[in-house]
This record gives structure tokens, sequence and C-alpha cells, in this order.
């Protein structure tokens, strides 16, 4: 995979056929507003690959400590800050 190209919007706007063909030929290309990037022009296959719902499994158990040893306790101070 190539990394995507980057254009600042006044470029990108007198070049959008080139953009067009570029992502049909599926190159991504970076759309930047004073040197920061806003949007992305992709291949129409990567933006519908990237909606599809991802597999949890592989997330099981990544939770494990994060609301400390007991988490009970960690609730409680969580839900007494919102009654306050």
């Amino acid at each position: 995979m190539t990394s995507p190209t980057h254009k600042g919007a006044e470029e990108a706007r007198s070049q959008l056929p080139a953009l067009l063909e570029a992502a049909e030929q599926g190159r991504s290309t970076i759309i930047t507003r004073h040197g920061r990037p806003v949007a992305a022009l992709v291949p129409l296959a990567d933006h519908v690959a990237g909606d599809r719902q991802r597999d949890l499994l592989a997330l099981a158990g990544s939770g494990r400590g994060l609301w400390g040893r007991d988490s009970a306790r960690t609730v409680r101070k969580l839900r007494d800050e919102w009654s306050r």
C-alpha cells in the first residue's frame, strides 16, 4: 500500500479530475488547509471496507484492570462525581 499524497485545498480543487482518476486506481489523497489535514479522498472500496463492523472477539479481555483493583469503588466514585 502506498502512502497517500497531500494536496492543499486550492491545489486539490484545480486538480480534482486527476485526483478522482487516482482514486479509481486505488490511490488516496489527503486534502489540507493551511497545512492541516481536513479531508481524505479515498477509493470507494477502502471507504466501504472501513464501514464494516469489526469482530469484537479480538478485543476480548482488553479491558482487564481498566477500573483498578476494586471496580465497584471506581464506579461509585465516578457516579459521585456526576451527582455533585
